[in-house]
């Protein structure tokens, strides 16, 4: 393999454009720039996650996830270029079944925390969702590989269920909104 970058300074941003993978230059406030921007970001939470677990089986996960987001990510700069399928989507799918098949029953609302891995898997989930956002404004001007959308939307998802499994492997515990507007502390 050939050298990926031998420059980094290129000055070739200066003026406001980045350029993509395709050879074409789009201004960096573009919704597709936007995008990359925002999955770059997810991938790099999902690293502190990382450097957060024991090594097993959702650092495993989360790992070929941050390899599927650099696929995400090179949809984005080759415009028509499809390279996540549904079977990333159901990969996803049956990794939310098998952390959730242990889970107790969701009776309230959570809040991001707990412990700093939790906290730090629930921003992941976050961003995730603020990628999907874009993604979808994005999609609205520019038809966008459905595959991918799920993608993103199943991922947010995952990190949803893997901050609950954590909480409850590092014997935490969730920590529950306790509202006094909450429908269980109402006095009426």
């Amino acid at each position: 393999m050939g050298n990926r970058l031998s420059k980094v300074v290129t000055r070739t941003g200066d003026e406001g454009t980045t350029g993509m993978a395709d050879g074409s230059r789009l201004p960096k406030n573009d919704a597709r720039v936007h995008c990359l921007g925002e999955v770059d970001e997810l991938n790099a939470h999902i690293g502190v996650v990382l450097s957060l677990l024991e090594d097993g089986p959702a650092q495993h996960t989360l790992f070929s996830i941050q390899h599927d987001l650099f696929d995400v990510g090179a949809e984005l700069c080759q415009p028509g270029k499809q390279l996540i399928t549904d079977d990333y989507v159901l990969a996803l799918e049956q990794s939310v079944e098998t952390l959730n098949a242990d889970l107790p029953a969701l009776k309230e609302f959570i809040l991001p925390g707990g412990t700093p891995t939790v906290a730090a898997i629930q921003l992941a989930r976050t961003v995730c969702r603020r990628v999907e956002r874009g993604m979808v404004e994005l999609d609205s001007q520019e038809t966008l590989n459905p595959a991918t959308c799920r993608y993103i939307n199943r991922l947010s998802d995952l990190l949803f269920i893997l901050g609950r499994s954590q909480a409850y492997l590092d014997g935490s515990g969730e920590v529950y909104w306790n509202s006094k507007f909450s429908r269980l502390n109402r006095n009426t």
